[in-house]
């Protein structure tokens, strides 16, 4: 049974995240962790971060991550497929209506109108994400509870990122590694 709580519960995630794996992100944290509770809000971190550090689309990456949390192999292989299955079919079938019509101006619209659902969408799950690193979660919002080395670790990712135009990779790696020293010291 739980197979198949997998199954659809990733199928909805993939047949709604429109816009990519960062914006499946918000979907996945609703489900596994919200509605079926297989995660935890820090488990949910966790597998962000790692889904976005391996190789491959995040959202695939998260939905193999939570499946084999839950399952095993068999759950990682359920949630994966539930996950990619609306795309192939979404996208074989646009593929031959977008070849056929691209020039439609209502298409044009249709399309140029996603656009900022797809920015909201990202931008839910970035904050969320520096909520659970700086304040523990989104009902922790307050300046006692501020949790002073994942912020700076954050503001200083960001600011590398933006101002010197930084790798990602090599952010990530430099925050994974500060985040490892912090940890020995029992800072983080």
């Amino acid at each position: 049974m739980i197979l198949l709580e997998l199954f659809w519960s990733f199928l909805q995630i993939g047949l709604f995240s429109i816009g990519g794996g960062y914006a499946a992100i918000p979907l996945i944290q609703s489900q596994a962790v919200e509605t079926h509770a297989w995660l935890s809000a820090e488990q949910f971190l966790d597998l962000a971060t790692i889904a976005e550090m391996t190789p491959g689309p995040i959202g695939i990456n998260a939905a193999t991550f939570v499946g084999m949390r839950i399952s095993g192999l068999p759950g990682a292989l359920m949630a994966s497929l539930g996950f990619v299955f609306p795309s192939l079919v979404i996208v074989s079938a646009l593929s031959v209506c977008y070849m056929r019509y691209r020039e439609m101006p209502l298409l044009k619209s249709v399309l140029s109108s996603l656009r900022p659902a797809v920015v909201a969408l990202i931008a839910a799950a970035g904050l969320n994400m520096l909520l659970q690193v700086a304040f523990g979660g989104r009902d922790n919002f307050a300046m006692e509870n501020i949790r002073w080395a994942g912020a700076a670790l954050f503001a200083g990712a960001f600011f590398l990122l933006r101002k010197y135009k930084w790798n990602p990779i090599q952010t990530i790696a430099l925050c994974g590694a500060a985040g490892l020293v912090l940890g020995l010291f029992g800072i983080f």
